[in-house]
Formats: structure tokens, C-alpha cells, sequence
């Protein structure tokens, strides 16, 4: 009953509670009380006396409703990880494109082993579960075109440029506004990609992360943009859909390129067990990070690097 209710309110326009029930075959008290219930879960719901109720535009609670997009969405108030939570119904059947978001992470997952801060309201927290079609030598892929996907909508709600950070990080302003961790399982057998799990968090409100706020922000920080999580969601999940089922033709990549903030600079990275220093030259047709040092180029497919310092245009090295 709440998501049919929930359906006919986010249409734009005033419905009244007589149609609701009617359409519904329930009483008006029985609406009025669901309705209530959804007020006092977050929704923002607006009544006006003989035209109705309608959802606000400024409703900001997550809700498979609200996002249009063809796979499955879950959405749950609180979990330790989205993406642990999506690896473990992908191993019990999940489909191609089921979609894990919650409302906050207890133990958000980054990279290396680091800690997400996920707090309830501020970000969108979501993973992503594939079962591709492609080789396993794409796989490498998947994360560079998340990164796209997220840069992209970003783009086009704020109107502000969105760069990335080699390999997963998405950054306005100098500062890291978004993190993206995939994971994957190979099958050994026919050296095939049984699925993998793009897990995505981005600061989307205002918050103060502590220590972390020199490099970290939000994108209602850098922008002064309030954008609706459900929109910022729903057009991840096209863009994603969109450059997915064309990675195999390696096409996201020159819009890949064209955002990667390290290339041109001096940056310093792991190499295995070794510390590298270097010039970032560019991408690779892997997505790998190319890095010019004094031993030769290197390319990166995996690690952290971080920038040194900026070369300026015309001037020597």
C-alpha cells in the first residue's frame, strides 16, 4: 500500500485522498493513516485543502520509487557495507543490475582497506551488482567507467566541471567528493568474470568530516547545488547502464581522459613493494595509470598515487 501511495504522489500533481482510496478499493482513513506513516519515516508530503496531496520536489528520502531505471532496487535504512551486502545476494542469485543503496554505512568500505564515512542523510551509498557478458580481460574497466558514469551526473545536476583522480575517486574543486570500490569473483574454470560489485559512495550534503575536510567535501559544499539523491541515483544508473554495455569498445575511456586529474603532473605511487616517482603521461587502453620515471615508463594497473606537485604549462622539468 505505501509504494502504491507512494507511486501516485510522485507524479507532480495534486491527487486527492477519495481517488487514492477509490483506485485502491480502501477507505480515506486507511490513505490518511498511510500517508501519516510516510511523513513520519521522511517523506515530505504536502496537502492542500480540495486539491490533495503530492510529494515535494524537495523530498530527499531515498526510495526505489522515485528513481527510474530497469533493475531491481534495494533499499535499506542502515547496513555495515552496501557492497557486502550486495556480494552476499549476488552468491544467492541476485540479478544482472540489482541495485543495493542505504541510507547510511556503519562500516562503508574504500579502498585498501580503508573506513567510508557514511552518515545517515548525507551521501548516497550504493552497489551496484553485474553479471557481465564480456571477457575477464575487461574487467579492469568496469571502475574507469563507474567513474565516468558518476563525473557525468554529477555534471549535468551541478553544472560544475568534475575531475578524477587515477583510478576511482571523483574530485570538484580539488577535493574528493566521491569514492568507488569494485570487487569481483573470476571464475577459474573458463577464466570468465562470474559477477562483480561496484560499490559507490558520494558526499552529497554539507558535513564536516574532521580532519579529512583538506581533502575531502561534499558536492553541496563545492557547489552551493541541494541535489536530490534519488536524481543524482537515477542518473549514475543510466550513465552506468549506458557505458557498460559498450566497454568492450573501450568508449568511455577519451571521456575518462578527459577529467583525469593526474596526468601532466609529478605524482608519487606504489609499484608493487616499490615507491615510485614520475611524470603521469596518461591512460592506457586498460585504464592503467602511465608514468614516466627516471627508470622508464611504468604502467600502473592497480596501487595509489598521489600528485607531488603541478607542472605548469611551458615550464621545464
Amino acid at each position: 500500500m505505501r509504494e502504491i501511495i507512494l507511486q501516485k504522489l510522485s507524479g507532480g500533481e495534486y491527487i486527492s485522498g477519495a481517488e487514492i482510496a477509490d483506485s485502491m478499493g480502501v477507505s480515506r482513513n486507511a490513505v490518511w493513516k498511510c500517508i501519516q506513516s510516510l511523513k513520519n519515516d521522511g517523506y515530505i508530503i504536502e496537502s492542500v485543502t480540495s486539491k490533495g496531496y503530492r510529494l515535494s520536489p524537495d523530498c530527499d528520502k531515498i526510495s526505489a520509487e522515485f528513481i527510474s531505471y530497469k533493475g531491481k532496487i534495494i533499499v535499506l535504512d542502515e547496513v555495515d557495507s552496501t557492497n557486502n551486502y550486495a556480494k552476499k545476494i549476488t552468491a544467492e542469485g541476485a540479478e544482472n543490475g540489482t541495485v543495493v543503496i542505504a541510507e547510511s554505512q556503519n562500516s562503508g568500505k574504500g579502498r585498501l582497506g580503508r573506513t567510508f564515512v557514511s552518515p545517515v542523510g548525507k551521501g548516497l551509498y550504493m552497489s551496484v551488482i553485474m553479471r557481465p557478458d564480456f571477457a575477464v580481460e575487461y574487467a579492469p574497466l568496469i571502475t574507469s567507467a563507474v567513474s565516468v558514469a558518476v563525473a557525468e551526473a554529477v555534471e549535468e545536476l551541478t553544472e560544475h566541471d568534475a575531475g578524477i583522480k587515477w583510478v576511482n575517486d571523483v574530485y570538484l574543486n580539488d577535493k574528493k567528493i566521491c569514492g568507488i570500490l569494485t570487487e569481483a569473483s573470476l571464475g577459474l574454470e573458463y577464466n570468465s568474470l562470474d559477477y562483480a560489485v561496484a560499490g559507490i559512495g558520494i558526499n552529497v550534503r554539507d558535513y564536516d568530516f574532521g580532519e579529512l575536510n583538506k581533502r575531502v567535501s561534499s558536492i553541496e559544499h563545492e557547489t552551493g547545488k541541494i541535489v536530490n539523491r534519488n536524481r543524482l541515483c537515477e542518473k549514475i544508473l543510466n550513465r552506468l547502464d549506458f557505458w557498460i554495455s559498450r566497454i568492450t569498445e573501450r568508449a568511455h575511456l577519451d571521456k575518462y581522459r578527459d577529467r583525469e586529474i593526474l596526468t601532466g603532473n609529478m605524482i608519487s605511487a606504489n609499484f608493487g613493494a616499490e615507491k615510485i616517482i614520475g611524470k603521469a603521461i596518461g591512460i592506457d587502453d586498460n585504464a592503467n595509470l602511465i608514468v614516466q620515471t627516471e627508470k622508464g615508463i611504468i604502467h600502473l594497473s592497480s596501487g595509489e598515487a598521489s600528485l607531488i606537485r603541478k607542472v605548469q604549462e611551458g615550464a621545464n622539468e
